[in-house]
């Protein structure tokens, strides 16, 4: 089970962080990404994060303006957005993908709107 919180509404040019945090399990063995949906488009992926060598990967769309990171104890993944854009206007959810096995989890899902 992952739980998301964070989110809401911001004016263009700011900043919110959302977080992910994990129930029963770290994210030790995990890829924690960040998925957004906005209305009438795919669902895309924007960051994505593992342990297991410390990779990072961020959406063009971007990059330079969201950082992924982990809280020490392993549970907790937050997504930490600035310089937001209309365009950053989506539902985002995160995804834990076990490396070895089918294990998938998905978060609820939290309303991002960035509007004057």
């Amino acid at each position: 089970l992952l739980v998301q919180s964070g989110g809401g509404l911001v004016q263009p040019g700011g900043s919110l962080r959302l977080s992910c945090t994990a129930s029963g399990f770290t994210f030790e063995n995990y890829l924690v990404s960040w998925y957004r949906q906005a209305p009438g488009k795919e669902r895309e992926m924007v960051a994505a994060f593992t342990r297991v060598g410390g990779r990072f990967d961020y959406a063009d769309s971007v990059k330079g303006r969201f950082s992924i990171s982990a809280d020490a104890v392993g549970n907790t993944v937050y997504l930490q957005m600035t310089t937001l854009k209309p365009e950053d206007t989506a539902v985002y959810y995160c995804n834990a993908r076990h490396i070895l096995t089918p294990a998938t989890y998905w978060g609820q899902g939290t309303q991002v709107t960035v509007s004057s």
